[in-house]
This record gives structure tokens, C-alpha cells and sequence, in this order.
């Protein structure tokens, strides 16, 4: 048992290792692919500057050495903790995103919550096969629609037509409800979905005849039961959501010019900010490998099948 538990620990650190250096390699490629000269587009087209200069320029960031050497050097700066210095903000990278981490994740966690409260709630309250159906066509719509659009929606409404909300920036609470509320929209819908179709197979199996025959209402059944066979499949999403989210937070934080990792990433891209594109790849990876790793912990306990072939494999 404990030898499995060790092989399935360095399995895991090696995946880890794994998906950063693709992350990093993905950054680096993607780099040097986008056409055009990087320091004509770091210096901006207006600039005035001669070659010499921007020869210098080059040798300085080192985009005169060979590709190979460049990638070298790269990953070795990775692999010793450092991001390197924005190339525009001539800050390191770190203390970038540093500074603008802290409103991305408040943004995120609220809009996760939101949504798994929202989800919780359609697939516990709507029942019947009519209140099943327009919940369903209802989060067909919030999953067809760009976060962008419901966002320019919900801002028209609630802060341009009845002014309940700030229309933008962070200058207090209220200026986080529209933003979360439209990133949780569509996790929530999708959610929904997963939990009603746990809810409805575990309705169908047969131990929901016993528990009904031992007198149980339908609502118990559904809190102790049927959630949880909802939340197991659930929680295999929670990557994908977490993507979502943070892909999402990118396009609402421009919508409600916001404060966040959103706004810099953009701004890197345009710039052709490598140490901060990467940084923020890297950042992103490593989100994504830790959620994938809760998930594994945390589905077992969730569902008693999954704890069972685990045992039966360690055995």
C-alpha cells in the first residue's frame, strides 16, 4: 500500500512538471511564431528609433542569441524561480502579477460561489418535467451567449437603465456584483445541468425504490442522496470550470474595466510582453494541475464507488 501511495505521488509531482514546461514551451513558441519584429512592436509604431538602438535592445533581452540557446536560457531562468522583468513595465514579472492577483482571484472565488449557489439551487428547487425543461432551455441561452454579451446585458439593465450598480471600476463591494454575476451565469448553467442529470440517473436506480419504500419524501431523498451522485459527476468538471473562470475573468474584467490579471494579460499580448505572457501561462498551468489534484482527493469522498476500485487497486 505504501509503495502504491509513493508511485502515485511521483506520478503526480511528475504530471505537475510535466504540464508547466509545456506551458512554458507553448509560451515560448507562440513567441517567436507571431509574425513581425518583437522590439518594432514592444518600441510601438511610433516610435523613432534606429537599428543600431534596436540591435541593442535585442542583445540586451538576448533575441540576438540563437533559438536554441534562448529557450535554453529560458528554462533554466524557469527552473531557478525566475519570471524575468516585463519588458514594458521593466518590473519583474512576479511583483506584476503580484499586484494584480489579488482582484482576479476576489472576482473568481465570488463568481465560483455564485454559481454553485445558483446551481444547487435550480437543480434542487425546479422539479416536475416543465420547470425541468424551461430550466434547460434557460441555460441553453447563458451557455450559447458570450460572457461578454451578458456582461454588456446586465450592465445596460442594472447600471445605465435602473442604476442599482456601479458601471465599472473597484472603488467599493458593489462594483464586484455585476462582474461576478456574469462569470458565474454560464458555470452555473452548465452545473446545472450536470446536477439535475445526477439528480434524475439517481432517481432511477434501484436504491431510490428502497429509500422511497422505507417512507423517505422526496426532498430528503434528494439532499441525502441525489446530490451527492450529482456533485460526483460535478466535481469532474471542476478544471474545465476553473478554466472557464479564469479565461472569463480576462473578457469581464475589460468589460467593466476592472482591475486584474485580465487587463494585463491583454496588454502583454499586444505588447508582445514575453515574461509576463509566460508568467501568467505558468500561473494559469499551475491553477489548473492543483485543481485537477483537489479533484483527485476529493472524488473519492465523494463517491463510494470510486473509493472502492481505488481500494480494490491498492490491495
Amino acid at each position: 500500500m505504501v509503495t502504491a501511495a509513493l508511485v502515485r505521488i511521483a506520478g503526480l509531482a511528475a504530471s505537475v512538471v510535466i504540464v508547466l514546461w509545456g506551458a512554458a514551451t507553448v509560451a515560448f513558441l507562440a513567441f517567436r511564431v507571431i509574425p513581425g519584429d518583437p522590439v518594432s512592436v514592444m518600441l510601438g509604431p511610433q516610435a523613432q528609433v534606429s537599428e543600431a538602438v534596436k540591435d541593442g535592445i535585442r542583445a540586451d533581452l538576448g533575441l540576438d542569441r540563437p533559438p536554441v540557446e534562448q529557450y535554453l536560457g529560458f528554462l533554466g531562468r524557469l527552473a531557478r524561480g525566475d519570471l524575468g522583468e516585463s519588458y514594458q513595465l521593466r518590473m519583474p514579472v512576479s511583483e506584476v502579477i503580484g499586484r494584480q492577483l489579488g482582484a482576479t482571484l476576489q472576482l473568481s472565488v465570488l463568481a465560483l460561489l455564485i454559481a454553485v449557489v445558483l446551481a444547487f439551487a435550480v437543480a434542487v428547487l425546479v422539479r416536475g418535467q416543465a420547470g425541468r425543461a424551461v430550466a434547460a432551455g434557460v441555460e441553453l441561452v447563458v451557455l450559447s451567449s458570450p460572457v461578454f454579451w451578458i456582461g454588456l446585458v446586465l450592465l445596460s439593465v442594472f447600471a445605465f437603465g435602473l442604476g442599482w450598480f456601479p458601471v465599472s471600476g473597484a472603488r467599493n463591494p458593489a462594483t464586484l456584483v455585476l462582474p461576478a454575476i456574469t462569470l458565474a451565469l454560464p458555470v452555473a448553467a452548465l452545473l446545472s445541468q450536470v446536477l439535475r442529470d445526477g439528480l434524475s440517473q439517481a432517481e432511477r436506480m434501484p436504491f431510490a425504490e428502497t429509500v422511497r419504500a422505507r417512507g423517505a419524501s422526496p426532498s430528503w431523498f434528494t439532499l441525502r442522496h441525489g446530490l451527492r451522485h450529482g456533485a460526483a459527476s460535478a466535481v469532474t468538471l471542476a478544471a474545465y470550470l476553473t478554466g472557464s473562470v479564469l479565461g472569463g475573468a480576462v473578457l469581464v474584467e475589460t468589460v467593466f474595466a476592472r482591475p486584474g490579471l485580465g487587463r494585463v494579460t491583454l496588454a502583454a499580448i499586444s505588447d508582445r510582453d514575453l515574461p509576463v505572457i509566460t508568467g501568467i501561462i505558468l500561473l494559469s498551468a499551475l491553477v489548473f494541475v492543483v485543481v485537477n489534484l483537489l479533484v483527485e482527493l476529493v472524488h473519492p469522498l465523494i463517491d463510494p464507488r470510486v473509493r472502492a476500485a481505488r481500494s480494490g487497486g491498492v490491495r
